[in-house]
């Protein structure tokens, strides 16, 4: 790991006037009169800044959790750094990494905003699909039948590659990375001195027995991978804007300049309510009464009864081994929404606009999770979400 790891638009702006007062009046347990704290009443001070990289009780409760699912001891100042969301956290280490002629390794499907924001930070994405192969003895497809070919991933990596984003659980396939999987992609960094950029904000969101296995703790990967979080999704909160990265220093500090030259501070309220969130959780870890146990049950449920619907309807469902996604194959409409020969526009994008007019039904058509390049090859896919599911049969389809 001899190269650098910050984007060169960093240079002159690690240093910022308030990160540094604030630190030193925090120190010194001065009067900040610079940035007046009410003083009466306990709640006062949730309407007031606090600390720009992290809420206190928020990165030292995050700190204890990751601590115990890494088994790697943490600085809840230095190794965890809280956003606006997990969409700020990528924004944030895209910035923070990635130079002109650098090469992002992205694997598809993969949510839309990884494309731009690499390629908004001056990098060049390079993509590596999963392929579907077909289960046996007739089975339904799942989302663990999506596989990586190894020499196709590993030909995506040279000199310029320098990061690799990895999507587990997968939006939009809802495909939990195998162990196997995970060594094959860190074996590859490790060789060719690559970062990861793990977005794992449905951490929590995995069904029948699969396991959540964190890239991070793999031989060699601590050092050159962040973590992405959401409380979002963790806490079926996705109005509350806090997300989180989790990682080495070495990455975090310069994640760091990135946001306090950016959007600098995250609400306070927010913060504490997770954190709140977050201490009952670590008290109840594995429990029955566990908020991290009980929902992904709730949401199984939901999605085998999706699944049923769907197949009763005539559509192909691809089980999802964990987040609120599920793909379905569309195939057998063609009759009821003939293809259109050398058009511009997907399949799945006319039958999902198609179906939106004609059944009142919404989904998002897996075109939409391609690069311009792929988007014809996997055409015949659209994704549901089952995250607030109510069944609706109209017209053979299913809400």
């Amino acid at each position: 790991m001899s190269r650098p790891v910050q984007s060169r638009r960093l240079e002159g702006v690690d240093k910022n006037i308030w990160v540094e007062f604030v630190k030193l009046a925090a120190t010194y347990s001065t009067v900040n009169l610079g940035q007046v704290t009410a003083l009466s009443g306990e709640n006062h001070m949730l309407h007031q800044y606090t600390r720009a990289f992290g809420h206190p009780p928020l990165v030292k409760i995050l700190a204890q959790l990751f601590e115990k699912l890494l088994g790697q001891e943490l600085d809840p100042m230095t190794n965890v750094m809280v956003t606006v969301g997990a969409y700020q956290a990528l924004f944030c280490c895209f910035q923070a990494f990635v130079d002109e002629g650098d090469e992002v390794i992205i694997i598809e499907p993969f949510f839309d905003c990884y494309e731009q924001m690499v390629t908004m930070a001056g990098g060049t994405p390079v993509f590596v699909p999963l392929r579907p192969k077909a289960p046996e003895n007739g089975k339904m497809m799942s989302s663990a039948d999506w596989k990586l070919d190894s020499a196709e991933l590993a030909s995506k990596f040279n000199e310029r590659t320098k990061a690799i984003v990895l999507n587990s659980p997968n939006n939009p396939l809802g495909k939990v990375f195998s162990r196997g999987e995970l060594e094959l992609i860190a074996d590859l960094c490790v060789k060719h001195d690559v970062l990861c950029i793990s977005d794992e904000v449905y951490e929590w969101l995995v069904y029948d027995g699969k396991e959540h296995i964190r890239i991070a703790s793999l031989p060699g990967m601590w050092d050159r991978t962040v973590i992405i979080g959401s409380a979002g999704k963790t806490f079926s909160a996705t109005g509350w804007k806090v997300g989180w990265t989790v990682g080495p220093n070495r990455l975090l500090q310069h994640i760091r300049t990135v946001h306090q030259n950016s959007v600098y501070h995250c609400a306070t309220a927010a913060q504490e309510a997770v954190a709140q969130g977050f201490q009952r959780e670590l008290m109840l870890y594995g429990k029955p009464d566990s908020y991290f146990v009980q929902l992904p049950k709730e949401l199984q449920k939901k999605r085998d009864w999706l699944v049923q619907s769907l197949d009763a309807a005539g559509m192909k469902p691809i089980i999802p081994e964990g987040t609120y996604f599920l793909l379905a194959d569309i195939s057998n409409f063609k009759s009821d929404v003939p293809d259109v020969p050398n058009s511009d526009e997907p399949y799945d994008s006319r039958f999902a606009k198609w179906m939106v007019k004609n059944k009142g039904l919404a989904a998002i058509p897996l075109s939409a999770f391609y690069c311009g390049a792929h988007k014809n090859n996997y055409s015949h896919f659209i994704r549901f979400c089952f995250v607030r599911l109510g069944v609706i049969i109209r017209g053979g389809l299913v809400v």
